[in-house]
């Protein structure tokens, strides 16, 4: 049974923005350390940025926004086979539980100016 669906949209150059803004302050608040690598081993670690902030956001969306979360709660992780997944911990890992949510579904996409993230939560 599906508990709930969220989508995000970010726009590339506003990641970049805000990186070049804030650099290392805002990195640290919103990405875990593995998250931060993984994009700046990228061409282009902006694009990573901004797909991962907005399956972050999606990801409150779809619960609902029923509790705070902490942004580095919610990882996005790749499987071997390159496929996104997210890794919840903290708080954020308890209300899973409460809410027997099982299977959390992550799409990801992007273009040249936009990283757009779709997330599924299943009980």
């Amino acid at each position: 049974m599906i508990y709930g669906i969220g989508i995000d949209l970010v726009k590339i150059e506003r990641m970049k923005d805000v990186v070049n803004r804030w650099g290392n302050k805002f990195l640290e608040r919103v990405f875990t350390e593995t998250e931060i690598s993984y994009c700046y081993s990228k061409k282009e670690p902006y694009l990573s940025l901004a797909v991962r902030f907005a399956a972050k956001e999606a990801l409150i969306k779809a619960m609902g926004s029923e509790i705070p979360v902490s942004l580095t709660d919610i990882e996005v992780i790749n499987a071997v086979s390159g496929k996104p997944d997210i890794k919840v911990s903290g708080r954020l890992e308890g209300f899973f539980i409460e809410k027997e949510i099982r299977q959390v579904s992550l799409s990801v996409s992007h273009e040249k100016d936009y990283g757009i993230a779709c997330v599924v939560l299943e009980r």
